[in-house]
């Protein structure tokens, strides 16, 4: 099958380099010229473990290609992919001007059938209106072909995508159109071949509310373990095994009850923002949404909190390693990233940073270009020579062992301050570290009694 997709970002490249691996030929359109010329090269912007892999190979096997040119797009194939970034407004809701400037690019070039897929996240409503612009711009052209809008959203987790995408769940599609149906299923195959029941038919509002629900329910039960970790801390209950407990329900599981210092990345707190502003669009409070969204801010400061607490409150002058930097380990993704607010909030009191990634520290220098306050070093251990405290920001996999010794010998104060619970606090306390986790007790650990806690 001929695919072209529209959008070069982490959906886009992740969705036309996994089609085009199944033997299709691929056409990706952006309208940036540098990022374009720099996929043909084979220099991929964004970091996803194996996806420069499949690029490269695809782009030589000429099954997959890049473009700014728009007429070629269009005429390139009957399945027309958007996935271009639909970024939040100042009330939460999404912009949907690259969407629609898609759908007209589309309208004003079509000369035969086209089967539209929205893969980007969008609001419910969203292939209402992609349809009207088709339907204005044909009529505009005073011509008449068909079309069917479709809904397919992504459940990709970055640093997992290919995996995602090769051994799906689910495959959501919102359409009633039977052409379009056959369409998707030809398409998606070959990525169905065990379960055929993959493929999830509905009509396209509740397709397209569908990823807003997962994303949200996902970001709820993460917010609620991160709600029991602060009333762990101030009752002196371990978190852990309160994570435990519950998740040995098989009504509960064990996904996404794991705690710390607060959700970031593309997806979950536009996605919560998002349908929280289409909800009070339709005349509806969707206050847990709020509320999640809400502990998920404060949840952000947690780690700043707990190293002032063991500072008194003064960190003027102070130095400070960080380890990880990316909202999750696998991505670069510096979106929404606990680890900004963490290093901002330290500049603000008057500290400096000195913090590691293993890669993100390209991306952590876009966001401060000529910042002295931070340093960016090669390696986890040279970060933390001669600093204060060390705050750990994401799980990544090399933090999990160090060389607890030497890491001792490094630090002028044997804090650690951990926001994603990778160490054992009695284990910490033997070595002799000040160790303070998220939800865990220990002797170090930041406790406020329930009584402090309704004085404050």
């Amino acid at each position: 099958m001929k695919i072209t997709i529209y959008g070069s970002g982490y959906v886009g490249l992740v969705t036309g380099a996994l089609i085009a691996d199944v033997g299709n030929d691929v056409l990706c359109v952006d309208v940036d010229e540098m990022k374009v010329a720099n996929l043909k090269k084979g220099i991929i912007p964004i970091f996803e473990p194996g996806l420069d892999d499949v690029i490269k190979r695809n782009v030589e096997q000429k099954r997959l290609d890049f473009t700014t040119d728009m007429d070629a797009a269009v005429a390139h194939s009957e399945i027309q992919f958007i996935a271009v970034g639909t970024p939040p407004g100042e009330d939460g809701s999404a912009d949907m001007q690259y969407v629609a400037a898609v759908a007209k690019t589309i309208a004003d070039r079509m000369t035969d059938r086209k089967v539209v897929i929205n893969k980007s996240t969008v609001p419910v409503g969203t292939g209402d209106m992609v349809e009207d612009v088709i339907a204005k711009g044909l009529a505009a052209r005073k011509v008449d072909f068909p079309y069917a809008v479709i809904s397919n959203p992504e459940f990709l987790k970055e640093g997992a995508a290919i995996e995602d995408f090769m051994k799906p769940d689910r495959i959501v599609i919102g359409t009633d159109d039977e052409y379009a149906q056959e369409a998707m299923r030809e398409l998606y195959a070959p990525f169905c071949r065990n379960r055929r029941d993959r493929l999830v038919f509905m009509s396209r509002k509740s397709s397209e509310l569908t990823k807003y629900a997962a994303n949200s329910l996902l970001a709820t039960k993460i917010s609620f373990m991160n709600e029991l970790s602060n009333i762990a801390d101030r009752l002196g209950a371990d978190i852990e095994d309160v994570r435990v407990g519950i998740g040995s329900d098989p009504r509960i599981g064990y996904h996404f009850i794991y705690p710390g210092c607060g959700y970031g990345g593309s997806c979950f707190p536009k996605d919560v923002k998002a349908l929280i502003a289409t909800a009070r669009e339709n005349n509806y409070e969707a206050k847990l949404l709020q509320s999640v969204d809400s502990v998920n801010d404060s949840q952000k400061h947690v780690l700043f909190e707990k190293l002032m607490k063991h500072f008194d409150n003064n960190i003027q002058g102070k130095k400070f390693a960080i380890w990880g930097l990316s909202f999750k380990p696998n991505t670069d993704d510096l979106r929404e990233a606990p680890s900004r607010v963490l290093i901002e909030s330290i500049f603000e009191h008057g500290g400096t940073v000195r913090a590691y990634d293993p890669v993100a520290m390209k991306e952590m220098r876009h966001f401060y270009p000529e910042e002295k306050r931070l340093e960016l070093v090669g390696t986890a251990q040279d970060t933390v020579e001669g600093t204060d405290a060390l705050l750990i920001n994401t799980e990544w996999r090399e933090f999990r062992s160090p060389d607890f010794h030497v890491l001792k010998k490094s630090l002028n104060n044997p804090v650690i301050i951990d926001g994603r619970n990778l160490y054992e606090p009695a284990q910490m306390q033997e070595l002799g570290f000040t160790y303070d986790c998220i939800g865990r007790p220990g002797e170090h650990a930041t406790v406020i009694s329930m009584k402090t806690a309704k004085s404050a």
